[in-house]
């Protein structure tokens, strides 16, 4: 039951301060004769309604400036609020309350008294008495008409007010009753409150009215002219409704919107005529099929093929070669002979915009950087890059496409890889085209005569498209391992680039530039200082690694950062982070290979040939036994026919030269030659082994010793020729890193030592011979 107050009532004209418990407010502001519940549920808050319920239920009730904040102080509330009665309170269990109050009247705080619960603040009452004059009521007249106004057109507001506000006569009520209806900010109610005048108010009134009539019927025509269009909206979707169902039953569901979307897709894409009135024939035909029926799919696929391929489109090429030999150097390492026939290219296009693009084949063992070159070639000239593996592959449909009569039917990965790219002069990389293989579906190597020939590439025709597409603004790169399995017309119509393996020093330089870098930031050590010392590098790339590339060193040095970041997290372990040769053990175990060296003392019957891999070069040791026997001839060392018929012929030569070699005369006819080349689980093959063969052969009947410190290459004939071979770079590599000083090479190989670099030149002497007697002279120890 409601309190009764033992407080008289304030007179009007009282101006003695009243001490009252103050109750802050946030988002609403009270006015004199509102009753309104009010939810508490701030602690200081509840503390001041319970000690207004002790004193005599009366509250002064202030708003706050800002809902923010949740512990107001005096500068946080406004200066003018309204006391009220508690009619009712209801305590809830969570510590809130629920309170009924009454406004009675403005009254303006002059001072706070600090509490320790809750503010206490001593007030005095605001208002004039006004007599009521003609004026007044006209005033009063306006707002009330301003207020129905208001009433009709503002949802928010009850109509139930409206006859409350009509029988209102007394100005100060009329006031407060439309201030606490009218929707309003706080900040414009708070400055209704504080206007001590009731004429100021009404007349504050009616231009706050005024305004908010205008605005909301300008609402009220927004709204109006968007329900219009909703309404539109909905009308049209219903008689769309209608036309699907009536095309339904024709069996014709959505074909009008389907043919204005096609016909503006295919003027869109600016296609040769050839190809236009392909698509819009295509697009008739479309228009009179039945659209559930498979012939209306391919249709309806072949022409988003058509408008989908870029006929037109392309980028435009940087040709400022200065930038690309910058961005070459910093994706590439050396590899200078592929940089600069690009730059080249540049160059050329530069001065000739004409120009169409060649086709280069990157010819080089595997982890070189083949493929990362090719995306290097785009960045540099600004292009998009597409890449397409051939590899295993063997349909000859995967190039130029399946005929559209076959269920599932696409077109081949040319036009498929420049429809994703979106433009018709990518860098276009044809990864592993050495691996390409043919069966009775076909041979994709006789496919790509076509993509790959500049004199007939710009009228290109795919099984599926049936019409020319224009490949000549495409740069083609192909990468292979080997160019010997690739077919021969389709070599002839590459231009081939060696990129042969790397030198120790190279790998070296590698490491420390890009792929320490790149991983240190891939395993998350960009923050701390991680070193892994040369010799340590050296020692990996030496004894962890057996490769002409790169690859397998970056898969070590990825093992020993991951090492590092299980040590990390394992132990805590900070600072600097130092890798040295002696650690590798730890990190990554025993070496695995053992690198081939040169020996000190061979002794007869051993010679050091060197051969050729797709790996890089390596050195080959080639030993003889000559025992008692009936003149038979052994070779064992999983030798291939090609290194077996070079055995023959130099055993050949030595038998036709017994005498100049002080031979017994028909020493054959009783002797056994064995002949084995260490390593049998590798095969070996190949013409270059058939000097170091022959030398070999020769030392183990003569009793006589090879120098320990040299290498020899070349192919025999049996009249004592020596003929060149091919692989000399890798080759020397891999004497250079036995450490062989000397290199006994075919003097035709002569040109080549360009290729070679200069630190192994300085290192090693090559030696060109012209015959088998050459040789001899100086590879056999002594005179």
């Amino acid at each position: 039951m409601p309190k009764k107050s033992t407080r008289k009532k304030p007179s009007k004209c009282a101006v003695e301060p009243v001490l009252l418990p103050l109750l802050p407010l946030r988002d609403i502001v009270i006015f004199p004769r509102m009753v309104v519940p009010l939810l508490v549920g701030r602690e200081r808050s509840v503390r001041a309604i319970e000690a207004a319920i002790f004193s005599d239920d009366s509250i002064l009730l202030a708003a706050q400036r800002s809902v923010e904040v949740e512990n107001p102080e005096p500068d946080d509330i406004y200066r003018v609020g309204t006391e009220a009665k508690i009619i009712q309170i209801l305590k809830i269990p969570d510590g809130s309350a629920k309170v009924l109050v009454e406004g009675v009247q403005r009254r303006r705080i002059t001072r706070f008294l600090a509490q320790k619960d809750y503010f206490r603040v001593k007030t005095v009452p605001v208002g004039e008495s006004q007599r009521v004059s003609a004026r007044l009521r006209a005033v009063m007249r306006t707002v009330a008409d301003l207020f129905q106004t208001y009433l009709q057109i503002n949802p928010r507001v009850p109509e139930e007010i409206a006859p409350t506000i009509a029988e209102i006569d007394d100005p100060e009520r009329l006031a407060d009753t439309v201030c606490a209806h009218a929707v309003l900010k706080v900040a414009q109610k708070q400055e209704l409150l504080e206007l001590p005048r009731v004429e100021d108010r009404l007349a504050r009134l009616v231009n706050m009215l005024t305004q908010e009539n205008e605005i909301l019927k300008i609402e009220r025509d927004i709204t109006g002219r968007v329900r219009d269009q909703v309404e539109k909206s909905q009308r049209t979707y219903y008689l769309h409704e209608r036309l699907k169902a009536i095309e339904e039953e024709l069996g014709r569901e959505g074909h009008s919107g389907e043919y204005a979307d096609l016909e503006k897709r295919i003027r869109a894409a600016k296609m040769p005529p050839e190809a236009e009135a392909k698509a819009r024939a295509e697009l008739e035909k479309l228009s009179r099929m039945q659209p559930m029926s498979p012939e209306a799919t391919v249709s309806h696929n072949y022409i988003e093929w058509l408008v989908d391929l870029p006929w037109s489109k392309e980028t435009a090429d940087k040709t400022d070669v200065k930038r690309a030999e910058r961005i070459l150097n910093e994706d590439h390492h050396g590899l200078d002979e592929p940089k600069e026939r690009v730059l080249e290219y540049l160059a050329v296009r530069r001065l000739a915009d004409s120009l169409t693009g060649p086709i280069l084949c990157l010819v080089g063992p595997p982890g070189v950087g083949k493929t990362s070159l090719g995306r290097s070639v785009a960045r540099a000239l600004g292009r998009k890059f597409a890449r397409i593996s051939l590899g295993g592959m063997r349909d000859e449909a995967e190039i130029r496409g399946h005929r559209r009569t076959y269920i599932g039917a696409l077109p081949g990965r040319i036009l498929q890889s420049l429809k994703r790219v979106g433009t018709r002069n990518p860098v276009f990389l044809l990864d592993e085209i050495d691996k390409l293989s043919s069966d009775f579906r076909g041979d994709p190597s006789s496919a790509l005569l076509e993509v790959l020939d500049p004199e007939v590439n710009t009228a290109f025709n795919d099984h599926y498209i049936e019409v020319d597409f224009d490949l000549s603004k495409v740069l083609f790169i192909a990468t292979a391992n080997t160019p010997h399995t690739i077919h021969p017309t389709l070599l002839d119509r590459m231009e081939i680039i060696r990129l042969p393996g790397y030198t120790d020093w190279e790998k070296l330089a590698i490491a420390s530039k890009f792929l320490i870098p790149k991983q240190l930031k891939a395993h998350g050590f960009a923050r701390r200082k991680v070193t892994i010392t040369d010799e340590a590098l050296l020692r990996i790339i030496r004894d962890y690694t057996r490769e002409a590339g790169v690859r397998n060193l970056e898969r070590e040095i990825t093992k020993i950062l991951r090492k590092l970041a299980k040590e990390i997290a394992t132990n805590g372990r900070r600072g600097g982070l130092k890798v040295g040769a002696a650690d590798l053990k730890r990190y990554l175990g025993t070496p695995r290979y053992r690198r081939e060296t040169a020996e000190k003392h061979a002794g007869p019957g051993v010679a050091t040939g060197l051969a050729w891999t797709e790996a890089g070069g390596e050195i080959l040791k080639i030993e003889t036994s000559v025992m008692p026997g009936k003149g038979e001839m052994a070779l064992t060392g999983h030798l291939g026919e090609i290194m077996k018929e070079s055995a023959r012929a130099a055993v050949s030569y030595i038998r036709a030269h017994e005498k100049a070699f002080a031979l017994p005369k028909g020493f054959h006819k009783a002797k056994d030659i064995h002949v084995h080349v260490p390593e049998g689980q590798t095969p070996k093959d190949g013409p270059s082994a058939g000097v170091p063969i022959m030398v070999s052969v020769l030392s183990a009947l003569s009793g006589r010793a090879v120098r320990a410190d040299t290498a020899m290459t070349g192919e025999i004939t049996l009249r004592g020729a020596v003929l060149p071979v091919g692989g000399l770079k890798e080759k020397s590599l891999a004497a250079h890193r036995s450490g062989i000083k000397r290199i006994v090479i075919p003097r035709e190989n002569t040109r080549d030592l360009d290729e070679i670099p200069s630190r192994i030149k300085r290192d090693c002497t090559f030696i060109p011979v012209e015959t088998v007697d050459e040789v001899i002279a100086e590879v056999f120890e002594g005179s």
